[in-house]
């Protein structure tokens, strides 16, 4: 992806998936790419309409969600890239848990009973429900992998203040309940997420992507319960499949490991599913967009042209 350069540019971050823009210290510009991570690692191909789909997925949900919490966004001048307020980013992700699924399971299924400090219960299957959604937080790495942390460890060591992390907490349950219940209406089942937030002046503000399958699991709803009553393999609309397919291929990330091939056929396969998720869960179909570096340059530049002006 083109590296751009905007007027009152006073930063830039390449991130696993997106590129990020500072202008003028006061606002960000979040260029959704193509790539695909997973373990924390870039993998070699990119996956077409990948960042479209992300980047609209994101913008319809904070919209859903900007009467719960405050959020970043200002506009979406291109199909793959939004605009923003610039937040001062907690360095913890919130992942809320509502199934036992993807590190969850992984750990439970090693013989653990507590994630994050909090204490799962026994006898549960993949892909069950917990009693109560659960957050089970991570530290945010600026490189390599995020680690989980409890919620003691990170008031203790003064990650977060304890006042502001309690309204982080509440603000992501919010969050994770308006989207189980969007999803439900879609037919899926939200299992899991994981939200990041920032500040700005005295306020708080959801940022980056919400409720996507890069950040989100989705189940099918219908035959989801009979499912796990027979133990057949629940279908999933999120990137976990990708996560699966990796570690079917012993890949995990972990050093001297190497990436499988990604044949055509399977970059094919990840697309489509992105694309069906993307349908399913708007209710509505997929166009998809391509824009060149220099339209993309054009209508990024003309939408802070905008807005730069008014709101200083």
């Amino acid at each position: 992806m083109t590296q751009f350069h905007f007027k009152g540019q006073t930063g830039f971050y390449k991130g696993k998936v997106r590129d990020v823009y500072t202008i003028d210290d006061r606002y960000m510009v979040m260029v959704t790419s193509n790539r695909i991570s997973a373990f924390d690692v870039v993998l070699p191909k990119p996956i077409p309409y990948k960042g479209q789909v992300l980047n609209q997925i994101a913008a319809f949900m904070l919209k859903l969600t900007e009467d719960i919490c405050p959020n970043w966004l200002i506009d979406t001048p291109a199909p793959h890239v939004s605009v923003g307020k610039l937040c001062t980013p907690y360095k913890v992700e919130m992942v809320v848990r509502g199934n036992l699924v993807g590190h969850a399971w992984r750990t439970y299924n090693s013989g653990k009973r507590e994630l994050c400090g909090v204490a799962l219960p026994e006898s549960m299957k993949e892909n069950d429900y917990f009693p109560e959604p659960i957050i089970t937080p991570s530290t945010k790495a600026a490189e390599g992998h995020d680690e989980d942390i409890s919620r003691e460890e990170i008031i203790a060591r003064g990650i977060v203040q304890e006042s502001e992390y309690k309204q982080l907490e509440a603000y992501a349950l919010a969050l994770f309940s308006r989207g189980k219940e969007y999803a439900r209406k879609r037919g899926l089942i939200l299992a899991d997420t994981k939200y990041e937030f920032g500040k700005s002046g005295d306020s708080i503000y959801i940022i980056d992507e919400v409720h996507t399958p890069d950040s989100s699991r989705y189940f099918y709803a219908d035959n989801f319960e009979e499912n796990q009553r027979q133990g057949i393999r629940q279908k999933q609309l999120s990137k976990e499949f990708v996560r699966e397919w990796l570690v079917a291929n012993n890949f995990m990330g972990k050093e001297g490991q190497s990436v499988p091939e990604m044949t055509d056929k399977w970059v094919e396969t990840i697309s489509n599913r992105y694309i069906e998720l993307y349908e399913k869960l708007l209710g509505v179909t997929f166009y998809p967009e391509e824009l060149s570096d220099e339209q993309t340059e054009g209508r990024i530049t003309a939408c802070l042209n905008s807005f730069t002006d008014s709101l200083k």
